[in-house]
């Protein structure tokens, strides 16, 4: 049943996490070199290095949870697992730009710093649905 509309919101979410996130900035840093997502995989820094794979692996992870739409317990722990993967990307997403150089001079923060909460948002509607359908199966189970 992928016409749901959890589904919808799980396909934003991997719009906004695989795509979105490597069109918008993260941050500008000192030198007026702009930081992507893609671009923090290829950074030394083990600082930074996460932020890349975390977006990544929430896109997948959000298509992956399209598909078990068979299985809506499995889907919604699913979603759960992603918001707090979400939420540990927004902490190192913080942590770096907080601890930019030159804070107020010449470093600005970039749109894609906002992409988790917005993933983290789709994802609490996601769960919303999911629970929807969850208790309409158990009610109609009880008439049985």
């Amino acid at each position: 049943m992928l016409q749901r509309i959890q589904s919808l919101f799980l396909l934003v979410v991997t719009v906004v996490s695989g795509g979105l996130s490597s069109v918008f900035t993260l941050w500008k840093a000192t030198y007026d070199a702009d930081f992507y997502a893609y671009e923090t995989l290829l950074n030394d820094s083990l600082y930074i290095k996460p932020i890349g794979f975390m977006f990544i692996l929430s896109a997948i992870l959000s298509f992956i949870t399209i598909f078990l739409f068979k299985n809506r317990k499995l889907q919604f722990v699913m979603n759960r697992l992603n918001i707090l993967l979400n939420f540990l990307l927004l902490g190192f997403i913080v942590y770096n730009v907080l601890n930019l150089s030159g804070e107020t001079l010449v470093s600005e923060k970039g749109i894609g710093t906002f992409l988790p909460i917005l993933s983290v948002f789709l994802l609490v509607f996601a769960n919303r649905y999911i629970k929807k359908d969850e208790d309409l199966v158990k009610s109609v189970d009880r008439l049985r």
